[in-house]
């Protein structure tokens, strides 16, 4: 699997690792409206049915938390995820830039684009997403993570 992600989306396999930062959550307007803590480990399995798996540990101030653990595979040059919140597919520019487009299944007429960009040193990644919901804007989600293990 490894050796067909290198081909397609080379610059996913630097994403490999431990991640931690902040997601913040705003409206349309800017207005702050969630903040949370979160882990996020990149691993890239050597054989069986997935290409990459991202598992998530969200946690709040007032100490609610939140685990997900996101499978994709290989297909058709992109990675395609279809798990319980959501379905959909990323792929990467040729300038190695992240691509995401997904639909979610918990919150009806609701998708979202993420773009994932890496700075040069290796160690700090951005995370923005779009939200729209019957195709109006009502929320990004900003996430700045600094690499914490490889």
């Amino acid at each position: 699997m490894r050796q067909s992600l290198t081909q397609v989306m080379p610059t996913l396999l630097r994403h490999e690792g431990l991640w931690r930062g902040v997601y913040r959550h705003v409206d349309a307007d800017g207005v702050l409206v969630d903040q949370h803590d979160v882990s996020v480990r990149c691993e890239f399995p050597e054989d069986g049915p997935y290409a990459y798996i991202q598992y998530n540990h969200f946690t709040w101030p007032d100490g609610r938390e939140h685990r997900a653990v996101l499978p994709g595979i290989l297909r058709d040059g992109k990675l395609w995820w279809d798990v319980e919140t959501f379905h959909g597919y990323s792929w990467e520019t040729e300038d190695g830039i992240l691509l995401l487009n997904l639909t979610r299944k918990d919150e009806p007429g609701a998708n979202f684009f993420e773009m994932i960009t890496m700075g040069d040193t290796g160690e700090f990644r951005s995370r923005t997403w779009q939200w729209f919901r019957d195709g109006k804007l009502y929320r990004r989600t900003l996430c700045d993570e600094q690499r914490v293990a490889a």
